[in-house]
């Protein structure tokens, strides 16, 4: 049986790029086939004959690299499938019939993967980098699912879909997020039937691709008094979540983004203003002493960062609010032993404990919008963009007040 594997030859000059290429052998016959594609030396690895990705190179060179490195795994298995037809046959071939036959199918068709590193990166570009993010996590997954194997986009069916998502769901995934991942390669896919690079076959019509309404978590007033009054002097790791944890709470259970992302200049005149990352709406919350005693027992921040989660402008802020996030909802469940809380602690039950909290305590529903239960950011948005703010933060100063 014939055999393919991916080979390199280096220029003669060190500072250009070689050229990869497949050879073909079959029956003592060697014949080579161009790839098209072309990297440099250090770019490859003798040893186990692939491209090399490291961190030494930049990142857009390592975005070229994966993309190279998918679509020659592409050829080469469409190669392999072209030598598995004529086995199967049964009659005599010969190397230079496989090279004819891939030379009439190859294509310059733009892949599934390589298109989908293509959208995070312009994103990324449009400085949507949450999107560029999720674009990437989605990738990945379906780069497992398909094992690492690169396809076009008319090769997508409805049934490869389904299988899909019938392969996330025997990974223990939620519906919420199976259909997250669905969402995503849809929006891809759909912009790709703009381009001209598919055909439209609604391969998602059978799939879930909805939102089902998640239980939201909340804990009481007396968890949280047990939070703020456990002794972590011993554990600053501890000592720092549980302020964080806190500092939302009493900024009405401000998401931790937006807490990474306050700036010294939003404190002024007693109070702080800012925008919200996930709605753009502007929020004005009044400025409590609560809030004052845990800034007081933290040296300044060198940034322009109010508070000690993201600590250098080096143009890593990003990777060190996510780095944080991991860091403080971890942390977390290790308070919620500490103060016996069996409710799940992460730093969005802050943001419900408040709504619920102050549902309780009779405050308007109107001023709190059914405790941030609605089933869109829009519906309470609306709702607390009629309230006077001067409500909220009463309303605010009452529950601070029993802690």
């Amino acid at each position: 049986m014939a055999s393919i594997k991916l080979k390199f030859r280096a220029h003669t000059n060190n500072t250009k790029q070689g050229a990869l290429y497949f050879q073909v052998t079959h029956d003592r016959i060697v014949k080579q086939v161009k790839t098209g594609y072309r990297i440099y030396k250090y770019e490859w690895d003798k040893q186990t004959n692939d491209i090399v990705r490291t961190s030494l190179f930049s990142d857009a060179r390592n975005e070229v690299l994966e993309i190279i490195r998918d679509k020659v795994v592409w050829e080469q298995r469409r190669l392999e499938q072209i030598i598995k037809s004529f086995e199967n046959i049964g009659k005599p071939y010969k190397a230079g019939d496989i090279i004819n036959r891939y030379k009439g199918t190859v294509s310059d068709k733009t892949s599934v993967f390589e298109y989908m590193r293509r959208q995070s990166e312009r994103m990324k570009q449009l400085g949507r980098v949450r999107t560029a993010e999720t674009y990437r996590q989605a990738l990945s997954s379906f780069m497992r699912f398909r094992n690492g194997v690169d396809l076009y986009f008319e090769m997508l069916s409805a049934d490869m879909v389904e299988q899909y998502e019938s392969y996330m769901r025997t990974n223990h995934l939620s519906r919420n997020t199976t259909s997250f991942y669905m969402r995503i390669l849809r929006c891809i896919y759909n912009r790709a039937v703009e381009e001209g690079l598919a055909v439209q076959t609604t391969p998602f019509k059978r799939v879930y691709t909805g939102v089902d309404k998640t239980a939201k978590r909340a804990i009481t007033l007396k968890e949280i008094k047990r939070i703020k009054e456990l002794d972590l002097t011993s554990t600053p790791d501890l000592d720092y979540t549980r302020d964080i944890f806190l500092f939302s709470f009493y900024l009405r259970g401000m998401s931790f983004i937006d807490l990474a992302y306050l700036r010294k200049k939003d404190l002024a005149n007693g109070y702080i203003t800012y925008i919200r990352k996930k709605t753009g709406q502007q929020l004005t919350i009044r400025w409590e002493k609560s809030m004052q005693d845990i800034l007081n027992k933290y040296p300044e921040n060198p940034t322009q960062y109010l508070l000690p989660i993201i600590t250098r402008q080096d143009g890593t802020e990003r990777q060190q609010y996510l780095n944080k996030t991991l860091f403080v909802n971890r942390k977390l469940k290790q308070i919620a032993r500490l103060a016996n809380i069996t409710t799940p602690l992460t730093m969005y039950v802050s943001r419900h404990s408040w709504a619920s909290i102050a549902k309780s305590k009779n405050i308007p529903i109107s001023v709190i919008s059914e405790g941030m239960g609605h089933d869109n950011e829009e519906t309470t948005r609306i709702y607390l963009a009629s309230i006077q703010t001067n409500q909220i933060d009463e309303a605010n100063s009452q529950i601070l007040k029993e802690l």
